[in-house]
């Protein structure tokens, strides 16, 4: 194959290249029935060989779930669906009705013997009769799915808590920022992100094919350490946001406070002027436009340091400060505030009473009338100028002042004028 192709290569710049490809795609009309057997060929050893590997390993696995509630029950019957072998641990399990048909509802205890996989779908109260099982659950992998009512409710984590209880099993941190309804949705319309971590590296990769075999997103975060992290997450509403908002709340309260205290309580105090009725739009209005700048503002403010720290360092490699750094993580939600505002501003603009307009067609009408005579008053203004600095020149300067040679002195001042007439006793002579 090679050696014809180097052939009918040379052929194609010795004769006529056309004439070369043509051939070229002669030779492989006419052998395609053999690279398409060949090709179906592999596909067909590929796809057997995957799935007798997909079925000897997903439906020889099976997993326990300790914990018939909402979270456990649609994990359990999510798993079900994708060809796991499934096994429900619940202190009753006779009463355990609301779980699929086809899975087993054992005792803790037993269901702990059926599989190596056990995954803790219980409140972290619940979790002290874990102890007495702990011959059950030696060398198994338990996967916490546990969260907390408030963000660092506990000194230690769940995870770590149920390391201490169960000191030989397996602790892997996971699914504790999937929602039941997203397991039962299908994640169609949910994260698919699965945030995990264990100090036994064959555990969590195993918890990571279960994932993926769920059709979610593992995401590794390192150590049993990292699971306090992991359990604030789903506790955090808009994490990012937090800074912008404070930031914006207190610099609102500042313009509000500034402009009632310019229009409302200054006015008063000194003019005993009632203003009371521009709080609702106009103190409003001039707040949501200081907001708006300022905002912007503090967008590119960030950078600005960053650029002028890196020149002053001299490197771009160097860490910037904590502070800084936070700051520049928020500026994307900084600029929607201020566009926020912005909007606010020009809705608010759109909506300002006709008294508005009637102070501009005043405003107008005085500059209208001001501004045909600001030539006059300035071309007149130049003149007197110059008859100050002339009347300077002759009197106090040179000392001869008289009648004749001050009216030549104005003679640049007025260049229109006609010359001073000679004596008729010169013109004669």
């Amino acid at each position: 194959m090679t050696q014809f192709v180097y052939t009918y290569s040379c052929t194609c710049w010795e004769n006529n290249f056309l004439v070369g490809i043509a051939e070229f795609y002669c030779f492989l009309l006419e052998n395609s029935h053999f690279f398409i057997c060949f090709y179906i060929a592999v596909m067909e050893k590929d796809q057997a060989s995957f799935a007798m590997n997909v079925s000897s390993y997903v439906k020889k696995e099976s997993v326990c779930v300790f914990g018939t509630g909402n979270f456990g029950r649609s994990l359990g019957h999510r798993m079900f669906q994708c060809g796991y072998s499934v096994v429900f641990g619940s202190r009753n399990p006779e009463q355990s009705s609301l779980c699929h048909k086809e899975i087993e509802v054992l005792s803790h205890a037993e269901a702990a013997q059926r599989s190596d996989i056990i995954i803790i779908a219980i409140h972290r109260d619940h979790y002290k009769f874990l102890g007495k099982l702990a011959e059950e659950l030696q060398g198994k992998i338990l996967v916490d799915v546990s969260n907390n009512l408030k963000i660092n409710q506990y000194p230690e984590s769940n995870a770590e808590y149920l390391a201490e209880l169960v000191p030989g099993a397996k602790v892997v941190k996971a699914f504790n920022t999937i929602s039941a309804w997203a397991l039962q949705s299908g994640t169609l319309d949910t994260s698919r992100q699965v945030f995990l971590c264990g100090d036994d590296k064959e555990s969590k990769q195993r918890v990571m094919n279960i994932s993926r075999t769920l059709g979610l997103t593992p995401l590794d975060h390192g150590s049993l350490v990292a699971a306090r992290e992991i359990e604030n997450y789903p506790l955090q509403l808009f994490p990012m946001w937090k800074f912008p908002l404070y930031l914006s709340g207190a610099l609102f309260i500042f313009y509000f406070i500034y402009f009632s205290l310019r229009s409302i309580i200054y006015p008063y105090v000194n003019k005993n002027t009632d203003r009371t009725f521009v709080l609702a739009l106009s103190v409003f209005n001039h707040s949501f436009s200081g907001m708006a700048v300022t905002l912007l503002a503090l967008v590119y403010l960030p950078g600005l340091i960053a650029a002028i720290l890196q020149l002053y360092r001299g490197t771009k490699y160097s860490r910037i400060p904590n502070w800084l750094d936070h700051w520049m993580l928020c500026r994307k939600q900084l600029g929607l505030i201020a566009l926020a505002f912005a909007f606010l501003h020009v809705m608010y603009g759109l909506a300002l009473p006709g008294r508005y307009s009637g102070k501009w067609y005043l405003a107008n009408r005085v500059i209208e009338q001001v501004i045909p005579h600001l030539l006059f008053v300035c071309l007149f203004f130049i003149l007197f100028l110059k008859i100050l600095i002339a009347f300077y020149l002759q009197v106090i300067c040179m000392g001869n002042f008289t009648a004749l040679t001050f009216a030549k002195s104005l003679v640049p001042i007025f260049p229109l004028l006609p010359p001073t007439p000679s004596p008729r006793w010169q013109d004669d002579q």
